[in-house]
């Protein structure tokens, strides 16, 4: 019964932004179906909390129509109900790295990877993840892997996949295990991988990504050849 009623507070809350969040879900179509400049992370970040708290709105009206028939007052809602969800995370960058490509790597960070706090900040305001992605020297714990241990010590922004190779020949099944670990460890609305000679306009990446964010299944990119499945 507390659920219920939790729930049937939610909803009112819920109704009461029904206008702002068709607004906003408007003024995206109307700014990309337009071509007028990009939207920011922000603008984008709130379209995406605007359609998930539309859906649940649709879903809380039917059980409270539901409730009503079966003889619930709402009045009886409980004013200090309070529901807390985890904010999705938008999207997981992973910049597909090598040894030797430290230069690259400071580069990056100066051009358009927060560092620091600034990175955590990224992540916790934006919904947005980046890292840095590198497998382990063919001699375990050698100067390569000291080298990259340390940086990371320094920065905190690497993903270190510790039984992935690093090799050149291995490149496509880093890629397939930067994505298996990225899935297991975030619930995000998109996974991307760039390389690390990429400058990657992180305002300008979100708002092509929420052209997609109805869809179930997306994938932007170059394909060279052959299918791709939906199962693995």
């Amino acid at each position: 019964m507390f659920a219920t009623m939790a729930s049937f507070y939610v909803a009112g809350r819920l109704w009461q932004d029904a206008q702002n969040r068709v607004h906003l879900i408007k003024e995206l179509d109307r700014r990309t179906g337009q071509g007028q400049s990009a939207i920011s992370v922000d603008d984008t970040l709130k379209i995406i909390e605007c359609r998930e708290q539309q859906k649940k709105l649709e879903v809380l009206e039917i059980e409270l129509a539901k409730a009503r028939q079966e003889g619930f007052d709402s009045k009886h809602s409980s004013a200090n109900s309070e529901t807390h969800t985890k904010k999705k995370i938008l999207a997981v960058i992973g910049i597909i790295t090598r040894f030797g490509r430290k230069n690259n790597r400071d580069a990056i960070r100066k051009a358009w990877m927060p560092t620091g706090a600034a990175l955590k900040k990224l992540q916790d305001e934006k919904g947005i993840i980046v890292r840095f992605v590198i497998g382990r020297s063919a001699n375990h714990s050698d100067s390569l892997d000291r080298e990259i241990d340390y940086e990371n010590d320094q920065n905190n922004d690497f993903i270190i996949l510790k039984d992935q190779t690093e090799a050149p020949e291995e490149q496509p099944k880093k890629t397939k295990s930067f994505l298996s670990h990225a899935v297991e460890n975030w619930d995000a609305e998109f996974y991307a991988k760039v390389n690390d000679d990429v400058y990657v306009n992180i305002d300008a990446l979100g708002a092509s990504l929420a052209n997609h964010l109805d869809k179930p299944r997306v994938y932007i990119g170059c394909m060279k050849s052959g299918e791709v499945f939906s199962d693995p």
